[in-house]
């Protein structure tokens, strides 16, 4: 070594820091003395010493004001959610799921021949232990619809549908014929002579025939819950006691889930009538638990992590706050956790009123809510005001609970919110159905922006068959529009022909062009009383064909979602991406095992913008005459 690396007086130089006491470094990992790392890998500890200090390095013998939680006791009180109804509706009893009760939607009057030929044939089942010999009889007095192409061209036009209607006409029994007569008042024997002498037997029929159509589908009573003009259901629902009348109210449902989330906490007037208010009492005594999950953190020093879960793989956005959140738990909070597991039944609205922690000490802490008015998880909001939310203190978890079997099992319940209905709900519970069976639609509209045309249109993907189900909507427009003009062939004699053009003309003026049947236009214009907000009405295209004399008649819509008279739509309701709404037939079992079965509706985003190809003033190539 040379001169420069020599230090004289080296003791004092130490003694005074004058000096780095590093002054060459030749590398900055470590130099194997072997080609195997096992031995290097075992971490041994030979000097309790250098352990003792690594554990001061990483905090491990820090103390903590604080034992650890053996024993937790929590009482939560629950109040039953009951009386789902539309807005203004009278509050009702119903053993109906949630979804069921807010969903469901009213047939439409010209019941598909399908569920008419059911119908009858169940009839025909009943009617067979009574009188067997007045099936003809009734086959004769309520005979399937044989539809008349003069005037059902709605169902003529379609080859398929016409034959299946021909085929059951004066065959087959019109079932729903006989329940309209049924439910307008007129016993089930009226004009039919085979029944003599078991009129009673027949008429007790009757009304056993009409109470299992009312329980095989469900329908509203009152007013239904779905909003046409926002294409959402809005409902509410009670939630509160006598002394602190509160209740639940959705303003924007749509898809076809309901869960706390898409409640807010209102207050409700009491209704002295009503004996399910009772608030339920519930305490538990039982041992903490540290919450853990795959690849969490470990706090020692010699303890590795398995590697299922990892954190460096995530790539949140900086506005995803949910997932910024959980990673942020994960690595800085999660060993400061403990579980309490509580039993929350389904079909309430829990609020943990107190809990006390008992520490191996023997010291007993009462744990607070870690309210705020910022932010705030799992609790209902207050319908128009701040948002609500109970939170988590004293490292309580809190954790939500959807099982629709009884109970709500494993929910890990901590923090106590206020008691007060409309200072929102700790944590709802809905009693709803985890597995819907859904039938393909039988309306399916959706809602474009066309900046070509500067129109927004609603087109019918899929319309009602009047057979039963659901057919393609251009495919049905292309159809009834061949119906019509062989109508129009059939009335004048020659097929429509466009006007002559002039004499050596090679261009033609054309007012507007075509678009297809199935395609609705919403024409914009200024809410009643508003010089400002805009609504979309349904309008219609007129259907137009080359020399006919009568005057256009408009398109109609097919759909149900379309038919509704006045149809208006909120403008901010079609965004750019559109939105697309479909009507089908829904099917669940409650906990009891009873099966309900319900028309609903669902609205989704749509794909984007499309063009109809509308154009006005167009002047359009057209050869000259003898070219």
């Amino acid at each position: 070594m040379t001169e420069k690396y020599i230090t004289p007086q080296l003791g004092s130089v130490i003694a005074s820091r004058r000096r780095p006491g590093v002054t060459f470094w030749n590398r900055l990992e470590g130099r194997p003395r072997t080609r195997a790392f096992d031995r290097a890998l075992r971490a041994e500890v030979r000097d309790a010493l250098w352990m003792l200090t690594r554990q001061w390095q990483v905090g491990e013998l820090r103390g903590e004001d604080a034992g650890s939680p053996i024993q937790a006791k929590v009482r939560v009180d629950t109040t039953p959610v009951r009386a789902f109804r539309a807005p203004g509706a009278e509050r009702t009893a119903s053993d109906l799921p949630p979804q069921a009760e807010v969903e469901r939607l009213p047939l439409p009057a010209e019941t598909s021949l399908d569920l008419r030929l059911l119908m009858g044939r169940y009839w025909l089942k009943l009617l067979a232990t009574v009188c067997p010999a007045a099936a003809g009889a009734y086959r004769a007095a309520y005979p399937a619809p044989r539809p008349d192409p003069a005037w059902d061209a709605g169902i003529c036009a379609h080859p398929q549908v016409w034959s299946a209607h021909r085929a059951a006409a004066t065959r087959l029994m019109d079932g729903a014929a006989l329940y309209r007569s049924i439910v307008a008042g007129t016993p089930a024997s009226t004009g039919i002579e085979e029944v003599a002498g078991a009129e009673p037997e027949v008429d007790a029929l009757g009304v056993r025939f009409a109470a299992w159509f009312d329980r095989l589908i469900s329908r509203p009573e009152e007013a239904s819950a779905w909003r046409p003009e926002r294409m959402e259901y809005g409902f509410q629902a009670d939630a509160g006691t006598r002394d602190d009348p509160a209740g639940l109210v959705a303003e924007e449902y749509f898809h076809g889930r309901i869960d706390w989330h898409a409640l807010d906490a209102v207050p409700t007037p009491p209704d002295p009538g009503d004996d399910e208010t009772a608030t339920t009492r519930h305490v538990l005594t039982t041992l903490p638990t540290t919450a853990s999950f795959n690849g969490m953190p470990n706090t020692r020093w010699w303890a590795f992590e398995d590697g299922d879960t990892n954190f460096g793989g995530i790539r949140p956005d900086s506005t995803d706050l949910g997932t910024l959140m959980l990673v942020e738990f994960g690595l800085v909070y999660a060993n400061d956790w403990f579980v309490v597991p509580f039993t929350v039944p389904v079909g309430t609205v829990a609020s943990v009123r107190g809990l006390v922690v008992t520490d191996v000490f023997g010291e007993r802490t009462w744990v607070e809510p870690a309210l705020s008015e910022d932010w705030k998880l799992f609790r209902t909001s207050v319908a128009g005001g701040a948002v609500g939310g109970a939170g988590a203190a004293g490292g309580a978890a809190i954790g939500g609970a959807g099982a629709a079997g009884g109970v709500a099992g494993g929910a890990a319940v901590g923090g106590a919110g206020a008691a007060g209905g409309v200072a929102g709900h700790d944590l709802t519970v809905l009693d709803t159905a985890d597995h819907l069976q859904e039938s393909a639609p039988l309306d399916e509209v959706v809602f474009v922006r066309d900046e070509m045309a500067n129109l927004v249109w609603a087109v019918e993907k899929t319309v009602p068959s009047p057979a039963g189900g659901g057919m393609p909507g251009a495919e049905a427009g292309h159809e009834l529009r061949d119906f019509l003009l062989r109508d129009f062939e059939r009335r004048h004699g020659h097929p429509p022909a466009p006007p002559p053009p002039a004499e050596g003309t090679h261009v033609r003026y054309e007012v507007m062009t075509s678009v297809p049947e199935n395609w609705i236009p919403m024409i914009p214009m200024h809410r009643p009383g508003d010089n400002r907000e805009i609504q979309l009405r349904r309008a219609a295209m007129p259907r137009t064909f080359d020399g006919d004399p009568d005057p256009p008649a408009p398109v109609r819509p097919r759909t149900w979602l379309l038919g509704a008279p006045g149809l208006h739509v909120h403008e901010e309701e079609v965004p750019r991406a559109g939105i697309r709404v479909t009507r089908t037939y829904r099917r669940t079992r409650d906990r009891r095992g009873r099966v309900h079965l319900w028309l609903g509706a669902t609205k989704r985003t749509g794909r984007g913008e499309a063009s109809s190809g509308l154009v006005f003033d167009r002047l359009a190539d057209h050869p000259s005459r003898g070219s």
